[in-house]
């Protein structure tokens, strides 16, 4: 028995011994093209000979490498560049990743943490299969990142020995049918994950269909009582969904986000009748209450501390990956939801006084009405982590509610740093004027708005739009009249037609011929060489003053005398 489980530990790899593992290893992390080139070539033979047992590490190593080869090269363009570069980092993360996944999928950025790979990295895949593609800049620098941590975490450990067994692939170290057995387990796992989900869809979309058929059997008249309490047959439905909340209630959130349900498209929103200007309002927005109505008997059915911290965790998460796009529906309802929680757990003081015919008034469209205790922390950190343009106004409700909420100067420093990263200004009430005048400039609409309330301060305070057009008439007839009194005396003139000065090239005038003769001044004078005044060459003055040495002129070529230079400039005649 003892030889039989020594055989199992046994597997067949494909290189020849340890001395080719080093050399190709050292080849790989070496930077000649050549060595590089060498060690693929041996990684492509050894993926040929076992490629069902072949190291994830070493597979990934292999694409790394050779993207940068490429890269060199020259051959490829960015684009391509790119491409190879982004298929590499998608296939390491998902390959390093796989076996850490078990029967219920987890998210990517968890398991990369599990195994210290940069959290940046895999937004980076996530950009590179689902988003835009990033720059080769990045794709680049992933690439080096990528690979120090490979050499690192798999290349450096197997210096004292055989290749680590736990960066093999799934069957190292498995016979073959404990390998049939883990991808059957696999396939189980993931067919009962896709029946949950498919479940769970059933089960919501059979709860729109009631709450639209009560929707249409109603009257006008109540319609706007409508879903204040589920109705009888809808009794069972509500409890098959609880059920299902209590065995995976992250599926059933997530099937809630997806468009058509607690998202609306614009048909449900037609056929509940809820006006535009329900949501006419993103910086502050709110659910309108046909549609939050809709929803009111499920969500008080599933209504629990453990649900509605897990329920904001995902709408934050929802909201961070809508981070491009602030400004449309789906961030619109994503962020009135957050709203709708939030405004759930306040505890005013003005309410402490209300009788309960009002309480009841104002709770019936609340998805719960006792207080919870929530992370405050961790939501005011998830908000800030997800601007956009209703930013300003979720932090005021968590601020709001927090029972330790932090300075008002943090506060102020928190709502100056939403109006960067939104571009968005607070309520003019909320802001005193006189600190909203001495604040920074943070934002485009507050540039534009100091330089309109300067020029109105630079304004008579009795002045009229006709008094500015003549004061500004008077200053250009006075330019003019300085302009002409420089030009006294001249040839030139300031020219006063509304001439376009565009449609002319530089240094030409209207009616001007291509003749360079027509610039010539009518009059003008003659006067000789010799009637000019004459600087004296420093060269002169200087070989004046006694004891200065003067440079010593070349003795090669003819001088000209005095006497022919003069005749020269009898010659010459300056206008």
């Amino acid at each position: 028995m003892k030889k039989k489980g020594s055989e199992k530990k046994r597997h067949v790899v494909a290189w020849l011994n340890k001395a080719e593992w080093d050399q190709v290893r050292d080849y790989l992390y070496s930077m000649d093209s050549s060595l590089q080139r060498f060690a693929l070539e041996r990684i492509s033979a050894w993926k040929a000979r076992c490629a069902n047992s072949f190291p994830v590490a070493v597979d990934c190593t292999a694409d790394l490498v050779r993207c940068q080869v490429r890269d060199r090269s020259g051959q490829l363009t960015g684009d391509d560049l790119t491409l190879m570069y982004g298929t590499a980092l998608v296939r390491f993360v998902n390959l390093i990743t796989e076996r850490q996944q078990g029967r219920t999928a987890r998210p990517l950025r968890r398991l990369a943490g599990n195994l210290n790979i940069p959290e940046w990295v895999v937004n980076l895949r996530h950009e590179i299969t689902h988003r835009t593609l990033p720059s080769l800049k990045w794709c680049r620098k992933g690439c080096k990142v990528v690979l120090e941590w490979l050499q690192q975490e798999f290349w450096s450990r197997q210096l004292g020995g055989a290749p680590d067994e736990r960066w093999d692939l799934q069957s190292d170290g498995e016979d073959e049918e404990a390998d049939v057995k883990r991808q059957e387990d696999e396939l189980v796992a993931r067919q009962k994950e896709v029946d949950a989900y498919r479940n769970a869809r059933e089960l919501l979309i059979s709860y729109e269909k009631d709450q639209y058929q009560a929707f249409d059997a109603g009257s006008p008249e109540d319609k706007k009582s409508l879903w204040q309490a589920p109705l009888a047959d809808m009794s069972w439905l509500l409890g098959e969904i609880k059920q299902f909340a209590l065995e995976s209630s992250e599926l059933l959130i997530d099937v809630l986000l997806e468009d058509g349900f607690l998202v609306p498209t614009m048909e449900q929103l037609e056929t509940l009748g809820c006006a535009t200007s329900d949501s006419a309002s993103p910086t502050e927005p709110r659910v309108p209450q046909t549609f939050l109505r809709f929803w009111l008997p499920l969500l008080k059915m599933l209504n629990s501390p453990s649900f509605i911290h897990l329920f904001l965790e995902k709408l934050f998460v929802e909201l961070k990956l809508l981070s491009e796009e602030p400004n449309s529906h789906r961030c619109f309802y994503i962020s009135a939801w957050i709203s709708e929680v939030l405004l759930c757990n306040n505890n005013k003081f003005e309410y402490h006084f209300e009788t309960k015919l009002q309480k009841k008034a104002r709770t019936k469209d609340r998805i719960f009405i006792n207080r919870i205790q929530l992370r405050w922390q961790q939501l005011l950190s998830a908000c800030l982590d997800a601007p956009c343009i209703s930013t300003p106004h979720l932090i005021q409700l968590v601020l709001d509610d927090m029972e330790h909420p932090p300075p008002q100067e943090t506060r102020e420093k928190l709502f100056q740093l939403c109006s960067i990263y939104t571009q968005t200004e607070r309520s003019e009430a909320s802001t005193p004027l006189q600190q909203k005048q001495q604040q920074p400039i943070y934002t485009v609409r507050m540039l534009l708005d100091q330089m309109q309330h300067s020029r109105q301060d630079a304004r008579p305070l009795h002045s009229s739009p006709m008094d500015s057009e003549r004061s500004e008439e008077r200053k250009w007839a006075d330019v003019q009249a300085e302009r002409a009194l420089a030009l006294r005396g001249s040839p030139w003139q300031v020219c006063t037609d509304n001439v376009t000065w565009k449609n002319y090239a530089l240094g030409k005038v209207p009616g001007q011929s291509d003749d360079p003769s027509c610039l010539m001044v009518d009059n003008y004078s003659i006067m000789t060489v010799f009637d000019q005044p004459v600087e004296l060459e420093s060269s002169a003055t200087r070989s004046s003053i006694p004891g200065a040495s003067a440079p010593a002129r070349p003795a090669e070529g003819l001088l000209w005398s005095n006497s022919e230079l003069n005749k020269l400039k009898c010659g010459l005649k300056l206008f």
